[in-house]
C-alpha cells in the first residue's frame, strides 16, 4: 500500500449506531423486519406522518409570497418565529409581568435542537467557562460529542438505576450535590428523557431547582418532545416555566427543538434561548450579540422555511387547535403501543417485570434487554434496536407487536 502524504493528523471515529442501524435496516430484505432505532414517528402502517396542520400551513404558505420567498433572514433568525417559539416555551405564567418574564430571555434561531444544543455549549464554553457539563448518565449520545466539540469536560450524574429500571433520584441529587462545583453546568432534559423514558416528578423538579440555585449550578434544559410526550405543551414545558418563574435570580438556557411535535425533522426548526436573572436584563441584547457572532461564522442564519411553518400554526387559533389535536394523535399512539407491548409480555409470561414499559413516558423505552439479546433480536429476527436495549415505541404497530414480544420472550429465556 502507497504511503499516504498529508499533515492531517486524523483517526477513524465510530460511526453513529442510530444512523447505522437504520442503514442495515434500509438493506434487510426480510418481510417481518421492525425499526425500533431511529427516533422518528411512524404510523401504525410504519409510514411516516405528515402533520395534517402542517400540510394545511404548507398550502397557504405556498399562496402567500411574502411568506415563501426564498430570502434570506436575519443573522438571529426569523424575529416573529423566535417571539412565538419563546412564548411556546416560557407561557409566562407565576408571579412575574409577561413584560418582565420576556425582557429576561435572549433567543436565536439555530439548526434544529441539534445546533440550539451545540451553540449554547459553544456560547457557554467561550463565556462562561463551566469547569465541566454534567450529563445524565444515560443521555442522548450526541450530547457528549457536542460538547465534547465545545471543549468543555463531561462528567455524569446517575439517572437510571438498572435493577428496578427506574429514575435514579437519590443518585442524582447526592452526586450533584457533593461532586458539582460552583458555575458548572447541569444538562437537564425537560421531558421525554432520551434514552430512558423517565422523567422526575414535579416535587424532584423542585429539589433539582433548589440544589442548583443553592450550589449555583448552571441549568442546561434540552426541550425536544414538548407536546409530544403527553399530548399537552404545559405539561411538557412544566420544569422549564418552573425553573424561570421559581428562581428569576438563577440563569439558565433552553435549546428547544420542532422536530419530533410538528414532525419536521428535516428542516431543521430550533431555538436557543438564554435566560438572564433578574438582576442583570440589561445583558441580554449583549448575550444575543455575542450568539449572532457565532451564528455568522457556523452557517449564517437558520432554515427559512420551517420556521415559516410553525409560524404559520402558532399565529392561526384554528390551526393551532389542529396542531393540539395532531399532538393528541401521536402520543395517544405512543402510550396505546406502551400498553399492548406491556399486555404482551404479560400474557407470555416472559421472565422478569414488564411495568417500567408503561410508566416510562415519550418516544422511547429502556427496556433492560442486554447487548446480547438485542443482537439477538436483530439476527433471528431482524428486529432493531440500540444495543443499550433503547427502543423507539413508534416502531410499533397492531401489526407486528405480538411478533416483537414473542421475540423478546425468546431472547430473554434463551439469550441470557
Amino acid at each position: 500500500m502507497a504511503k499516504i502524504d498529508t499533515r492531517l493528523n486524523v483517526a477513524p471515529v465510530p460511526p453513529d449506531e442510530i444512523f447505522a442501524l437504520n442503514g442495515a435496516y434500509a438493506v434487510d430484505t426480510h418481510p417481518q423486519k421492525v425499526s425500533l432505532g431511529v427516533g422518528v414517528y411512524r404510523t401504525d402502517d410504519g409510514k411516516p406522518w405528515p402533520l395534517p396542520v402542517v400540510q394545511k400551513a404548507e398550502k397557504e404558505l405556498v399562496v402567500d409570497d411574502d411568506l415563501f420567498r426564498h430570502e434570506y433572514t436575519a443573522i438571529e433568525g426569523d424575529v416573529p418565529f423566535l417571539g412565538i417559539a419563546r412564548d411556546l416555551m416560557f407561557g409566562f405564567e407565576g408571579k412575574h409581568s409577561e413584560e418582565e418574564a420576556k425582557s429576561r430571555i435572549g433567543s436565536v434561531q439555530t439548526v434544529a435542537g441539534t445546533g440550539a444544543n451545540h451553540l449554547g455549549a459553544l456560547f457557554l464554553a467561550r463565556h462562561m467557562k463551566p469547569r465541566s457539563v454534567w450529563l445524565s448518565n444515560p443521555s442522548w449520545a450526541n450530547h457528549q460529542t457536542i460538547w465534547e466539540l465545545a471543549g468543555v469536560p463531561r462528567k455524569t450524574y446517575p439517572y437510571y438505576r438498572a435493577a428496578t429500571r427506574s429514575f435514579d433520584f437519590e443518585g442524582m441529587m447526592s452526586t450533584l450535590e457533593s461532586e458539582a462545583q460552583e458555575g458548572d453546568a447541569v444538562l437537564l432534559h425537560a421531558c421525554a428523557h432520551n434514552p430512558t423514558g423517565l422523567d422526575p416528578n414535579k416535587e424532584q423538579w423542585v429539589a433539582i431547582a433548589d440544589l442548583c440555585e443553592r450550589k449555583k449550578l448552571f441549568p442546561f434544559f434540552d426541550s425536544a418532545y414538548q407536546g409530544f410526550a403527553s399530548g399537552s405543551v404545559e405539561e411538557d414545558a412544566w420544569a422549564v416555566r418552573y425553573f424561570f418563574n421559581n428562581k428569576p435570580d438563577m440563569e439558565m438556557c433552553v435549546a428547544q427543538s420542532f422536530s419530533k411535535n410538528f414532525g419536521l425533522y428535516g428542516q431543521r426548526v430550533g431555538a436557543f434561548h438564554y435566560c438572564t436573572n433578574r438582576s442583570s436584563t440589561s445583558i441580554r441584547d449583549i448575550v444575543v450579540n455575542n450568539l449572532c457572532h457565532l451564528i455568522r461564522g457556523e452557517f449564517s442564519m437558520g432554515p427559512r422555511v420551517g420556521c415559516s411553518i410553525v409560524k404559520k400554526v402558532l399565529t392561526s387559533d384554528e390551526l393551532t387547535a389542529d396542531w393540539h389535536q395532531d399532538l393528541q394523535v401521536m402520543s395517544s399512539r405512543i402510550k396505546a403501543m406502551r400498553k399492548a407491548l406491556y399486555d404482551e409480555l404479560v400474557r407470555l409470561q416472559t421472565p422478569g417485570t414488564w411495568e417500567h414499559i408503561i410508566e416510562q413516558n415519550g418516544m422511547f423505552s429502556y427496556t433492560g434487554l442486554s447487548p446480547k439479546q438485542v443482537y439477538a433480536l436483530k439476527d433471528k429476527y431482524h428486529i432493531y434496536l440500540l444495543k443499550s436495549g433503547r427502543a423507539s415505541i413508534s416502531g410499533l404497530s397492531e401489526k407486528n407487536v405480538a411478533y416483537v414480544a414473542q421475540a423478546i420472550d425468546d431472547v430473554i429465556r434463551n439469550e441470557n
